[in-house]
């Protein structure tokens, strides 16, 4: 798992991250001279830093070198979350804590991403007349699904469509699955 960069060394990655091309330390240099006084030295020792933590890659072009990121911003921000997330004594709660903590546009960007990740066919977000099923932090230890227009249910396993404590193995036309 990556630490967590430094102050600088995440001045220097966000500026390789955004170019997203092989840079110098001279360009590095002058963009942070816009914010701060630094010397070419410190940028050096910094992008040889992230080299040796591999960071970046580094291919010399003359006396110099172009440094380029290894992996992108998005991978780093999702080491560090999976790394915060691991180390929790209940990672269920930690997550509900998270969700609870995100902004409307960070949730919809989190359940787009879970659809990405499933793909079409997979998991209960698509309800019966293509409703969203939306799972949402009511207490630290408890979940409930709510669709648009109905009330909450409770997370017990219920599918799409199904109304709560239908039984789709009864014979009343549930799939089983």
């Amino acid at each position: 798992m990556p630490r967590p960069l430094g102050e600088l060394e995440d001045a220097v990655m966000t500026r390789v991250w955004k170019w997203n091309r092989p840079v110098t330390v001279r360009e590095v240099l002058e963009d942070l001279q816009q914010e701060r006084s630094i010397a070419y030295t410190t940028v050096m020792t910094v992008l040889d830093n992230l080299h040796q933590k591999g960071w970046v890659r580094r291919e010399a072009e003359g006396r110099a070198y172009r440094y380029e990121a290894v992996s992108t911003r998005a991978a780093y921000s999702a080491a560090l979350m999976n790394d915060a997330w691991s180390q929790s004594d209940n990672p269920a709660a930690a997550l509900v804590a998270f969700f609870g903590m995100m902004s409307e546009e960070q949730r919809r960007a989190l359940r787009d991403a879970v659809h990405i990740v499933q793909g079409p066919e997979e998991g209960p977000e698509q309800g019966e007349g293509g409703g969203e099923t939306r799972v949402t932090p009511d207490a630290a230890d408890e979940k409930r699904v709510e669709k648009p227009d109905e009330k909450p249910v409770e997370a017990s396993g219920e599918k799409p469509g199904e109304k709560p404590g239908e039984n789709p193995d009864s014979g009343s036309g549930g799939t089983g699955r």
